[in-house]
């Protein structure tokens, strides 16, 4: 059974259809990436498929409940991690940890033992008796990460949690939601990071607007949009016969200035040689070589017509709260 089966999910704010129509299935054990920009639908989706927001139209269900008649026993089988991380700031980690698992209803010794288990899985050990308003941004969300994993959950929903991190914080998250999957959780993981959304999802949503634009796993969708190609940009010789040299190998691209070529390969970086063998047989000199992939912001381009606009990492601006 799926995880999670989203048809036809829509949610209205008064005149404004922030969500119009989504379809999307997500696998046990997988992480699916849900990438859009800022306003784009992500986290009205997520309040949605977490019970904190009632669809208007459409239907869902979340490790195998519906989220609007079962809503009780989706909440007793997902954790959810959202942007505005409610922590008390005059709690120590510990205290917060602990309170989270007694709320799950553990008894004293086990939900003491959970905590400790937890704050030392996330790195948070050594400050777990300091007060929550004393820990930098990467802190608070690897703490909040660790109050959602108090119960086990079988699906974990992440909402932007990487958003407004410094790099080295960022990557402590991935790693800590590739060793989650890596145990079987499935992870729901909002984005609008490409680089964050190639390099976890298994599968990816790509929303605008409030309506998916494109879906699959991120290799397939760049390849949707076409191969690799080379860009070479020459020091000597003629640009003329350089692509006449270049078509035999692949497909001429628009170039973008008088010295620059682009080719697209069919095999990638197994054509390079090939290139720059034919170039130089001819005398043609070749100053610098790049082999460019299809990104996710092409695929983005390529669906809606815009590029995926995204923040500031250093900024933390988050999405809108009823979008």
């Amino acid at each position: 059974m799926p995880a999670i089966v989203v048809e036809g999910l829509e949610r209205a704010f008064d005149d404004v259809l922030a969500v119009q129509g989504v379809n999307l299935e997500v696998d046990e054990g997988e992480i699916y990436g849900f990438l859009g920009p800022n306003g784009a639908g992500k986290t009205t989706t997520v309040r949605m498929l977490t019970t904190l927001l009632l669809p208007t139209g459409g239907r869902a269900t979340v490790a195998g409940h519906d989220v609007v008649r079962d809503a009780r026993a989706v909440r007793a089988s997902i954790g959810v991690a959202l942007q505005e991380a409610a922590l008390d700031p005059l709690m120590t980690g510990r205290e917060l940890v602990r309170l989270q698992a007694t709320l799950q209803g553990m008894p004293g010794a086990e939900a003491k033992r959970r905590a400790n288990d937890l704050l030392e899985r996330v790195d948070l050990a050594d400050a777990a008796d300091r007060r929550v308003g004393t820990y930098s941004g990467g802190m608070q969300r690897r703490l909040d990460l660790a109050a959602a994993l108090v119960h086990a959950p079988r699906v974990l929903f992440l909402d932007e949690p990487t958003t407004g991190l410094d790099p080295v914080s960022r990557k402590t998250i991935w790693e800590e939601v590739r060793a989650l999957n890596d145990e079987g959780t499935t992870v729901f993981l909002t984005t609008q990071y490409l680089e964050e959304a190639d390099r976890l999802a298994d599968n990816v949503g790509i929303i605008d607007r409030g309506r998916i634009v494109a879906k699959g796993t991120p290799e397939s969708l760049k390849a949707d949009i076409g191969r690799p190609h080379v860009q070479l940009q020459l020091a000597e010789g003629s640009i003329d016969e350089a692509e006449e040299l270049c078509k035999q190998i692949g497909r001429l691209l628009p170039p973008i200035d008088a010295r620059t070529v682009l080719v697209e390969v069919e095999n990638g970086a197994a054509d390079i040689p090939r290139l720059v063998r034919t170039l130089d047989e001819a005398g043609i000199e070749v100053s610098s070589l790049e082999l460019v992939k299809p990104t996710l912001d092409d695929v983005f381009v390529a669906k809606t017509g815009h590029h995926l606009e995204q923040e500031d990492p250093e900024s933390g601006e988050q999405e809108p709260a009823e979008v």
